[in-house]
């Protein structure tokens, strides 16, 4: 009975979901027609998706040319990878910008169903987790009642790292053994949390990584980079598979704007820095400090997937997918083939 009510509940929340208007996500204030996209959770891993909003004529561009000239996109704020896998799948929004681990959860429970696959990879950064004082120096030093910022508990990169390391380090079995020290916070609700010392650590990205660093009392004892054992896919965009077959040539349209508004950012870092400060309002960094970040060696604007198989992997051996893919290929819609992603 218990199972059968969970059910039940699950299914009238997406029923609502789908019902449900609204500019928050629900794509009532769209155009009939239009492409839904969320800007993403914010950050310097979502500025492709700021810049295709904010330079429109590139996308109104290459949907001439892919023949859908009146190709129309509403833009949308709707929250962490959770929320935007709900909305995916109740048909609310058209496309989601998220994190590889998400993803995967969300390619796994829809292979019998929707079908979700990657249009293509956005960017590739590491993420940091920064602690307050000088007591935390790694994992093992929490203690109950400290508590982790990250987007989101289960589906995160965060959360799935830290459960990397902890499997690489005390095996397997162990992979949930920092779990209970994670909460989940939006990165700018979790910078003011770790700079007002209400909470012990932040694992987060640029520029909010940045913005903390400015606190002397703050430092980094984890990268995702440290545990990934390099460059990794921070940020990936995906749609279901009914609506690309629906839509290939809007698809197309977008994975070519895409691909143009990378070439712009890694060309034009002012112009890119400027746009993310007018989103970033208060980020704390000066359009300068922004550019330096969108710089970095370590922060890389590009389609190709890097290190997703390797979280593809370990996920599965946690059992939190239940299906293992054979290769990118698996993942990846055909117009990505060719690219020498991992």
């Amino acid at each position: 009975m218990t199972r059968r009510r969970l059910i039940g509940l699950l299914l009238v929340m997406t029923l609502t979901l789908a019902a449900c208007g609204g500019a928050s996500g629900g794509g009532g204030d769209c155009a009939p027609g239009a492409i839904r996209i969320p800007r993403g959770a914010g950050g310097v891993g979502f500025l492709p998706l700021l810049v295709m909003e904010k330079k429109k004529e590139l996308l109104e561009k290459h949907a001439e040319e892919a023949g859908v000239p009146d190709l129309e996109v509403c833009w949308l704020d709707v929250g962490g990878p959770s929320m935007m896998n709900q909305k995916l799948l109740a048909g609310a929004v058209d496309f989601i910008a998220a994190g590889p681990p998400a993803f995967l959860i969300l390619w796994d429970q829809t292979l019998k169903g929707e079908k979700v696959k990657g249009v293509a990879a956005m960017t590739s950064l590491p993420m940091y987790l920064n602690v307050s004082g000088d007591k935390l120096k790694k994992l093992e030093d929490f203690k109950d009642g400290d508590q982790i910022a990250m987007t989101a508990t289960q589906s995160s990169i965060p959360a799935i790292v830290i459960q990397m390391y902890a499997a690489e380090k005390y095996g397997p079995k162990e992979s949930g053994r920092f779990d209970k020290f994670t909460v989940q916070m939006p990165h700018p609700n979790g910078v003011n949390a770790l700079l007002s010392g209400k909470l012990a650590a932040h694992f987060t990205s640029p520029p909010f990584h940045q913005r903390e660093q400015k606190n002397a009392d703050i430092h980094t004892i984890m990268t995702t980079d440290d545990v990934m054992k390099g460059s990794t896919t921070f940020t990936m965009l995906s749609t279901t598979t009914e609506f690309r077959n629906r839509n290939p040539k809007a698809v197309a349209a977008v994975l070519a704007t895409l691909e143009e508004v990378t070439k712009l950012i890694n060309n034009d870092r002012k112009a890119a820095a400027n746009i993310l400060m007018s989103s970033e309002k208060e980020s704390g960094l000066t359009p300068e400090e922004l550019m330096e970040v969108i710089g970095d060696s370590s922060v890389k604007f590009t389609t190709t997937p890097e290190n997703v198989m390797k979280y593809a992997e370990f996920m599965y051996s946690t059992k939190t997918l239940k299906n293992l893919p054979g290769s990118l290929k698996d993942l990846f819609f055909d117009e990505i083939d060719g690219v020498p992603g991992n």
